[in-house]
């Protein structure tokens, strides 16, 4: 009788930089700027989530109705343009919600649907799709951990509740929105318990990331500390420049 012989996974041509943490850390701006900087596609998860939960609310789907949501992630209808500028504006069913789902409310939706198992499994196969040549940085809380799993680079940033807090604050209110700091801090809060205690996928840091506290760190100082990651990764070092 022959031996089976174990398969191991084909590790993707296409690299991967996987940057996760909590709310408000600042991980989509920083996978936006490395990006641009290497020449890498961009996938930002959390709009998946806030778009699902935006999709949730037009066809007055429960937040708790598990079935109906894992169908509707499924089918979810998105689009992702480039505009003159460079940076993308998003559809939702033929109609621009760019900013739409960026507001607070959209977020706490987003932690809601996120938390469950079967909506998270619909939505993998449509992040991993995004993975194209000559690379990818994707931004979420489990790409490390679960989407991509085989990233040349993880990064795990994060920064205390209040910093993120005071972050939210100030991009608010330079948009004109209202807002309370006190009020952040307390959503903030409620988001880092959903998403690190959740069954599936929780917030945690991939065991081979790199952590980086960005508290006490500027934009700049904390991509410089990415770059200088990557170049330290042989495979990512022949390509970016």
């Amino acid at each position: 009788m022959s031996a089976e012989i174990e398969k191991k996974p084909v590790r993707s041509p296409v690299p991967v930089i996987a940057i996760d943490g909590p709310s408000g850390s600042g991980k989509g701006t920083i996978a936006h700027r490395i990006a641009a900087r290497f020449g890498f596609h961009v996938l930002d998860s959390g709009a998946l989530y806030r778009l699902l939960g935006a999709a949730a609310q037009r066809h007055a789907v429960a937040f708790d109705n598990e079935a109906a949501l894992e169908v509707l992630a499924a089918h979810l209808d998105v689009q992702f343009i480039g505009d003159d500028d460079g940076e993308a504006r998003i559809l939702l069913e033929g109609e621009d919600v760019t900013n739409a789902i960026r507001t607070e409310e959209a977020g706490r939706a987003a932690s809601q649907v996120a938390a469950l198992p079967r909506v998270r499994n619909a939505l993998l196969a449509r992040q991993q799709a995004f993975r194209d040549t000559p690379g990818l940085v994707a931004d979420g809380r489990d790409m490390g951990t679960v989407v991509f799993p085989d990233a040349e680079l993880k990064i795990f940033l994060t920064a205390s509740a209040q910093a993120r807090a005071e972050r939210r604050y100030r991009q608010l209110l330079e948009k004109g929105f209202d807002a309370s700091l006190a009020a952040l801090v307390e959503d903030i809060q409620a988001r880092d318990a959903r998403d690190t205690q959740r069954s599936v996928a929780p917030l945690k840091p991939a065991d081979d990331a790199l952590v980086l506290d960005s508290t006490d760190l500027g934009i700049e100082a904390v991509v410089q500390r990415v770059i200088d990651a990557a170049r330290s990764v042989p495979s990512l070092a022949k390509i970016i420049q």
